[in-house]
């Protein structure tokens, strides 16, 4: 194999490994705050336990990235950003709006529970999780990441971490905002929106349209496949609406809208087809806070996920739609806080090639959370039951603790227990399996947090261990299935996601440095192989810098060789990235960015025979009156 470049990528992790500890010490979690610090301990975070708790007194594994590094992200997608965060990995059969997974400590793409303003998306088609592509990136304000199971406070889904995102509050005077983004494959992309408040109202919209030619994904493929660029056109919008009723009760209402039509190569014959398809995402969300006295409040959320594709050479539809209602209670004693959940969830999924499903399922969970954190103390406990219509009654629970050894030393440790079930095509499909079982895991971790000035350093160890794994069964292995020609789903794996995560950081006059380096072991017990498009090494680097009115940065994105198939038969090479973005004010109106992303032209697959973009240069324009 012609790959002597790639390995010697691919072992620069190894030695990243070594002096990380000593090295990075100057480092930062991956675009935590505004791409490296980490977040401060005033700051709020909401996802880690659905309350608005301090930073500082979250055990959690967290970052959180901020709209500044959103922006100069560039034309890309949201797993593209969260490939910067620690822990995580993102795959992708090509370029943005095609088939996208993204990966937290080494699980499966679905065992991620992803929220947009508290409203849950996620697919029931084939292996479930949520339809990344079609998150429209030019509309976040904020995103939050939790890494670890978080199934006692989110039920289903959390096995390996929780992504919620959020859209734009509004806030004092009128304030627009017109930004226009080119670059590379001829993308361009132009943004609107506008936010403020009036009195007690406050509001919040955007709307977003863009395309871009695109790129031949699978140039290698053999037979040849459609040798035609494979582009995309997107287009979305946003409102996010509040009002407060007096000082202890306030509404607010969101809802996202967003399309993405996106060519991709596929192999049923013809070969030259232009294959596209079309993706549909939609969220609705209404809430209501109040505060009835000094210590007990409530929250009331309604809310409607939906997400739809369509196959536009077939027209062939599969829509899952996610209907659910919250009420959260919390009550406060001193450092106490108490909290209570009733949350109702409906999943609707229904396709239309054959043979047809339509089919829905619901699930009842109640929640029980206690938090303390008072001098060098936190503790984090949290009980669920999940009582689902398909498979019964499901109890998952959490218990976390965090030690300040002295104002700079923090330590921690924490337990969880998590689960997932099977989507509704996995069991109804012609691939499906009725009887499959709830996947379920038990995680441990323990962490150790150093901050201090302008240094920040932490390391987290961890080991979560899957049951009732599931995978997709063909050729031999399909023996038992209903159809052995079909292959199906089947509960026959057992997986362990071990491994450490360092973060760091440090600020150097003008200079700002960050890093983070994984180094993990998620592997199937059962056959004693490496998971599928999963590195045994990831790590990022990055320095950032203010000069002359600018701000500049650069990062450099490495990841060890992975495996295409389960079977371990297919290498997919190691790689390394390295990216340069630039910014400026013009005027006190007007702001120039610029980003380039695979600077020495890097040819790489994060699926096997799908290429990802080559260098690509893009730049943008945006005018926010102050």
């Amino acid at each position: 194999m012609k790959t002597a470049p790639h390995a010697r990528l691919a072992v620069l992790p190894l030695a990243v490994a070594a002096a990380f500890p000593l090295a990075f010490f100057a480092a930062s979690p991956a675009l935590s705050q505004t791409a490296g610090a980490t977040p401060q301990l005033k700051e709020m975070m909401v996802t880690a336990t659905r309350s608005a708790r301090p930073v500082g007194d979250v055990v959690a594994d967290v970052t959180i990235i901020d709209r500044e590094t959103i922006e100069r992200a560039g034309a890309v997608g949201v797993a593209d950003v969260l490939a910067r965060v620690p822990g995580i990995e993102i795959t992708r059969n090509g370029g943005i709006g095609n088939t996208t997974g993204v990966s937290i400590r080494g699980g499966e793409s679905r065992h991620t529970a992803v929220l947009i303003n508290g409203v849950r998306i996620d697919s029931q088609t084939t292996s479930g999780g949520a339809g990344w592509s079609a998150i429209p990136l030019s509309q976040i304000e904020r995103i939050e990441v939790v890494r670890g199971p978080t199934s006692a406070v989110y039920g289903s889904d959390a096995v390996a971490g929780v992504v919620q995102i959020f859209t734009k509050k509004g806030e004092g005077p009128f304030a627009p905002v017109v930004a226009l983004t080119y670059g590379s494959y001829q993308t361009h992309r132009l943004d609107v929106s506008a936010s403020g408040s009036v009195n007690a109202f406050d509001y919040s919209f955007g709307v977003s349209q863009g395309a871009s030619d695109g790129f031949n994904i699978r140039p290698n493929v053999v037979p040849a496949q459609n040798p035609d660029a494979d582009g995309y056109k997107a287009a979305s919008a946003n409102a996010r609406l509040g009002f407060q009723i007096n000082a202890d009760h306030r509404i607010e209402a969101n809802i996202l809208q967003s399309r993405v039509e996106a060519q991709y190569d596929s192999t049923p014959l013809p070969l030259v087809r232009d294959y596209r398809r079309i993706s549909k995402l939609q969220t609705l969300g209404l809430q209501l806070d109040s505060k009835w006295t000094e210590n007990y409040s409530t929250r009331i959320a309604l809310s409607h996920g939906t997400d739809k594709g369509e196959e536009v050479i077939d027209r062939s539809v599969d829509q899952t739609k996610i209907a659910s209602i919250l009420w959260q209670n919390e009550y406060k004693i001193g450092a106490h806080l108490l909290s209570a959940t009733l949350e109702q969830r409906r999943d609707e999924f229904r396709l239309t090639s054959a043979p047809r499903v339509d089919r829905s399922k619901s699930q009842t969970g109640v929640g029980l959370g206690y938090a303390w954190s008072q001098a060098a103390h936190t503790v984090q406990l949290n009980i669920r039951n999940d009582n689902d219509s398909e498979f019964g009654g499901k109890t998952t629970g959490s218990a976390a603790y965090a030690f300040a050894v002295t104002p700079a030393w923090k330590v921690s440790a924490s337990a969880g227990t998590s689960y997932r079930v099977p989507t509704l095509y996995q069991r109804f499909s012609q691939f499906g399996v009725a009887g499959l079982k709830p996947e379920s895991g038990r995680n441990t971790e323990i962490g150790l947090k150093y901050a201090e000035g302008s240094s920040e350093f932490g390391v987290v160890a961890y080991r979560n261990k899957l049951t009732n794994l599931l995978t997709f069964l063909s050729g031999a292995g399909a023996a038992g299935c209903p159809v052995p020609a079909n292959g199906c789903y089947s509960n026959t794996a057992k997986a362990q996601y071990e491994g450490v995560t360092f973060t760091a950081a440090e600020k150097l006059g003008a200079y700002r440095l960050y890093g983070s380096l994984d180094i993990q072991n998620p592997r199937d017990v059962v056959l004693n192989k490496q998971l599928a498009r999963r590195a045994r090494r990831h790590a990022t680097v990055g320095v950032d810098i203010q000069l002359a009115g600018w701000t500049l940065g650069a990062d450099v994105l490495l990841s060890a060789k992975r495996f295409d198939t389960a079977a371990n038969t297919t290498i997919l090479p190691g790689y390394g990235l390295v990216n340069f973005s630039a910014s400026t004010a013009l005027s006190k109106d007007w702001k120039f960015t610029a980003k380039l992303d695979n600077l020495t032209d890097k040819a790489y697959e994060t699926a096997g025979t799908y290429a990802m973009a080559r260098r690509a240069l893009y730049v943008g324009l945006t005018w926010a009156p102050l």
